[in-house]
């Protein structure tokens, strides 16, 4: 738990040593996620999630954001999409950086022995790499999330620190949990946004519309889904999206969004999204990939339901999801059930 601590400590710091180089024109967005079922009365299946990300200001290029180093200068050539063949004007592109765990337990938290019938314990940390090519209505994003699952994933410290200082009883089962394994996913997804003209005054709404895959050790899938807004002011991102890869969607791609206005902009708006994943590979109920490891058999499509509101004051981003989601794997007790929270700074 003290080294999760110190390097988001030490991402944080660096974050603050980028911002003092930019221009005051220059918008940077970090966002700090938070996911846990205790907002769904649980303790079990996705129990615990963080992340903290950093999103680049809009480039022309990705060579552009020199103070990531030169290894960006390969996507330009790597990431071209269809833009360019199409004649799409004002395509800009950012670089997002990024470090998250998450934690997932079976039911039973106080039985020392293996349980068969119900998931791993499992931890995943890893930093990430997302490459946004956007217009004001489109974003493709392509992430690379590298990591490690196991005890070197600080799950086990993590969420019996977290016990302690709630005063719960630590998970006793830890000893059981998938062995340490080097893991990775690509992942790609676009969003469409669709926006209506204001109904009354600055009262809006706008749907948003995903698609994509993962491909990697961690999960393979595909999936498609949507979002609808409704709201005062609406921000002009591409939603409010959970920890998951392409995930980081909070930036603003418009002047006319309310955290660019020199006025200091106020929004507010609730929101309902609904996705579907095909999943052919979820390391978190598979097992590992290359030893020997607690599995069960999972179910291969999982639907998700997220229902929240936002508020943006100022700079600030403020939004809470409740997420309601389907059996992952044959036998399980219960549904999902978890909140998640992001805080976003627009700076």
């Amino acid at each position: 738990m003290k080294l999760f601590a110190i390097l988001f400590l030490l991402l944080s710091i660096s974050f603050n040593v980028l911002a003092d180089h930019l221009s005051e024109e220059d918008a940077w967005t970090t966002t700090f996620f938070f996911e846990n079922d205790l907002f769904g009365n649980t303790d079990q299946n996705y129990t615990n999630g963080i992340k903290l990300s950093l999103a680049s200001p809009d480039l022309g290029r990705f060579e552009d954001a020199e103070y990531f180093g030169g290894w960006i200068d390969l996507w330009d050539n790597m990431i071209p999409f269809i833009y360019e063949a199409e004649g799409i004007k004002n395509v800009q592109k950012s670089v997002v950086v990024s470090l998250g765990q998450k934690i997932f337990t079976p039911q039973d938290l106080q039985q020392t022995a293996l349980i068969p019938n119900d998931r791993p314990y499992a931890g995943w940390l890893y930093i990430g790499t997302a490459f946004h090519t956007k217009t004001l209505n489109r974003l493709d994003s392509v992430e690379l999330q590298l990591g490690m699952i196991g005890p070197a994933s600080l799950a086990e410290e993590a969420q019996n620190f977290v016990h302690e200082v709630r005063g719960f009883k630590t998970a006793k089962g830890w000893d059981n949990q998938l062995n340490n394994e080097p893991a990775f996913a690509i992942i790609y997804e676009q969003k469409r946004r669709f926006r209506p003209k204001n109904f009354y005054d600055k009262w809006g709404f706008d749907v948003i519309g995903h698609g994509g895959f993962a491909l990697g050790t961690v999960y393979t899938y595909g999936n498609v889904g949507a979002e609808a807004r409704i709201g005062w002011n609406l921000p002009a991102d591409f939603g409010t999206s959970l920890i998951r890869p392409g995930g980081d969607t909070n930036a603003p791609v418009d002047s006319s969004d309310p955290r660019l206005s020199a006025q200091g902009g106020f929004s507010v708006h609730a929101f309902a999204a609904i996705t579907g994943r095909a999943v052919l590979r979820d390391i978190f109920l598979d097992g590992n990939t290359f030893s020997s490891s607690h599995s069960i058999e999972k179910k291969n499509l999982v639907g998700d339901l997220i229902v929240g509101a936002s508020a943006i004051i100022g700079g600030i981003k403020f939004s809470y999801a409740q997420v309601f989601r389907t059996r992952e794997f044959v036998g399980q007790a219960d549904s999902t059930n978890f909140g998640s929270i992001s805080v976003s700074w627009t700076f």
